[in-house]
Parts: structure tokens; sequence; C-alpha cells
């Protein structure tokens, strides 16, 4: 692997362009857009306010920059750098903006939810959406782009409505049978439209006819021997008795500086760290709260609240779990390869952990200070992998399939 210098960042915000051609980080009210292949400066808008969320438009030729303590929202263009969109909310005030799949109108949700603002950029015409409900995904697309789904609240029950994007002229509506309904989401195929409440335990069902095919639970104990328990451990580097000064530098004080991370492979039984829920507090963490299928749907990525630690990787053509990844910090984000099943996971300290079906591998993010990674994103072709601290990000250029494999971990090292 190697790593690109370090630049700067400002809340988490940094997103690589639909086309793999450009790369958009935030530095306070400052938008950047590099060239991705050089990591040259391309263009540096100002806008007039700190930014607190950025989105390409599917094709590239956009980014909007939401200001939601304002209520605005602006827009550049990539192919007229001189041309530039600005919407104001005003006093119904601005909590979340997005794209619509055209590239060419943008919603804007307002505050407490009273309505969605459809502004289209060509007509500068305006459309207004009612009842939209505050919840984790409300707003689904088909792939095509031709229809919107929309979860609503209306009279202390769950709704949802299918607009029409080209018009935003409502087709169907109807009730749903959910308690607290927590997301939607479109088939890929667009002919059905998932809804799920309040958080479960992840469940697999048939697309056919909806029946329950399995149910995966996340034990504190791993006994099946055939499952593949990589536990992360820290090692400390040797020291030679005869070289140990005192007191030790200032470098080699710090357990951060001098400790070594590996994957070592537990044996059955496993006993994973648990946590337990704080029954007092509202919202409490429970269930799975993060999930993601590989690209090629061989494997599911699941992480339980209740084992913040660990990461579940289950077999989905056997459904059976396959692998458990237990680090020694809460797993804060973790994203597949979009081109093959490999797994990237931060902890939210100097380390980025990659996993493959050949096995597993620590690699320390290099420079000066203590760079901690908070999230990442993966670049659509899978070859390079940009890491995300408080202040700073890097890229990481991972090398082709068959060198990787030769540094991983696999199943049958015990080191």
């Amino acid at each position: 692997m190697n790593f690109s210098e370090v630049f700067k960042l400002s809340s988490l915000l940094c997103k690589f362009s639909p086309d793999g051609k450009y790369l958009a980080s935030c530095v306070q009210y400052r938008l950047v857009i590099r060239d991705v292949n050089t990591l040259q400066i391309l263009q540096l808008y100002t806008c007039l306010d700190q930014i607190q969320h950025i989105e390409w438009s599917a094709d590239s030729l956009f980014i909007l920059c939401a200001m939601y303590k304002r209520g605005l929202v602006q827009v550049w263009s990539l192919e007229q750098p001189e041309w530039h969109c600005r919407i104001d909310e005003g006093s119904a005030g601005l909590v979340a903006s997005c794209w619509s799949p055209d590239g060419r109108h943008i919603l804007n949700t307002t505050e407490f939810h009273l309505r969605i603002t459809v502004w289209s950029l060509c007509t500068k015409s305006v459309s207004y959406i009612k009842y939209p409900k505050a919840c984790q995904q409300g707003i689904a697309f088909t792939r095509d782009g031709r229809y919107m789904a929309l979860a609503e609240r209306r009279d202390c029950k769950d709704h949802v409505s299918v607009f029409v994007c080209s018009d935003w002229q409502l087709l169907r509506h109807f009730d749903t049978e959910t308690q607290d309904l927590a997301g939607i989401e479109w088939a890929p195929n667009g002919c059905v439209l998932a809804v799920w409440d309040t958080c479960l335990e992840v469940r697999i069902l048939n697309h056919v006819t909806w029946k329950m095919i399995t149910e995966f639970g996340h034990p504190a104990t791993v006994n099946n021997p055939k499952i593949v328990v990589y536990k992360e451990a820290e090692k400390n580097p040797r020291l030679a008795l005869g070289r140990l000064a005192f007191p030790p530098p200032r470098a080699a004080a710090g357990p951060a500086s001098t400790a070594e991370s590996k994957y070592e492979i537990a044996s059955a039984p496993v006993s994973l760290q648990t946590l337990k829920p704080v029954a007092d507090r509202a919202n409490p963490r429970i269930g799975v709260g993060a999930l993601a299928f590989s690209p090629d749907n061989y494997f599911l990525a699941t992480r339980s609240d209740s084992v913040p630690n660990a990461v579940w990787i289950w077999d989905i053509q056997k459904l059976r779990l396959f692998v458990v990844l237990e680090q020694l910090s809460p797993v804060r984000a973790f994203q597949w390869d979009p081109q093959q099943p490999r797994l990237a996971l931060c902890t939210g300290g100097s380390r980025v952990y990659l996993w493959s079906p050949a096995g597993c591998v620590s690699v320390q993010v290099p420079g000066e200070g203590d760079f901690q990674v908070l999230s990442l994103c993966w670049h659509f072709s899978g070859d390079s992998l940009a890491l995300l601290s408080k202040d700073h990000f890097c890229l990481c250029f991972l090398e082709t399939e068959e060198r990787v494999g030769t540094a991983f971990g696999r199943p049958g090292d015990h080191t």
C-alpha cells in the first residue's frame, strides 16, 4: 500500500465524484475539488458559511453545499466555474438536502420536517411536498430515476407516497403496517418497495414470497470451530536490553507510537466483548446498527451495537456465519470495495483494516502525529481509499489483488 500526503479537512466532508475523476473536500467554508490521479487542486469555491453537507450530482457536473444553520444551499458547476446557484429557504429553515437522480433538481427538507421543497436548476420552478417523516431513510429513488418514494407521517400513522420525478405529481399513496417506520428502499428492478420498522436483528427474506428464510443472531460466544474468528492484538517491538535509555525518548513513550497491530486466529469457543445498553437513556443503541452487502452479494457484513468491537461476515450463499473480526476498539465504520469482496473498516485509531476471503491485514497510517481514522470511503474502481480524520484526510492506494494476497494473514497462518 501507498499513502498520499495529508490534506486539511472539516466535518469529515470528503467524497469522490460518481465518475471517479474528482475528489471533493471541505475546509470550513471552502470547497476544494481535486483531480483524483494527481490530487492537484482544480477548483476552489468559497461558500457563504461553514459547509455542513456536500453531494455530487449523478453526472458529476454539479456539486451542492448545504449550510443548515443558515438555511442555504449553494450549487457549483464543474464545467462552468463562474456559474453558481444559491437557494435560500429563509424562515422555513433547512435540515436536509439531496439531488434527484437527473442531477437537475434539489430536494430540501425544511425544519421540523414540515415539507420538502423541490427546486429545478433548469426552469427555476419550485414544487412542494408535504408530510415528510423524520426517519433514517425517508426518501428513495428507483434506479432509472423515474419514481420517488417518500415516507410520511400523518395523523400519527405511517404512510408512503410515490411521485413521478418528471413533474413531481403524486402517483400512489398508501398506509403501512409499521409502528414507527424507519426507512424505505426500492428493489434494484424498481418493482418492489421495502419498508422497515424500528431496528431488528438481521433477517433474510425471499424476494418472491417475502417469507423469512433465516435470521442471523449475534451471540456473545462463537462455538462453531469452522467459523474463523480474527482477534486484533497489539504487538510491541522487541527492544534490545543493551540499548535501553532512561528515561525513554518521547517518541517511544506513548503506546500508540510503539504498538503494532496484527490479527490472531482464536480457537473456539471464543467469547466476544459485549456492551449492555443503557436502559435509562432515550433511544439506547441496541440491535444491528450497520449492515452492508458485498458487491457480488456473496457476503453480508453486520455490526451489533451490543458487540461494538466486532464485525460479522455472513456467507449469503450458504446462509451461515463465515468470519468474525474482533477489534481492540469499537468499529466506527466499514465499507465494501465496489469491485470485489474486500471490506475496509476503521475504529478511530491510526490504523485501517482490510478483510478478504484470503485473510486480514492491519495497516498503520504513516505520517507525523496520530492520524485517527474516523471514516473511510472507496473510489469506485477499488484502487484507492479515502481515510478521514477529524481535521485531515489522505488517500490509501492499494496494490493489485495478486500482490495484496501475499500481505494478508490467511486462515491457515497462526501468526
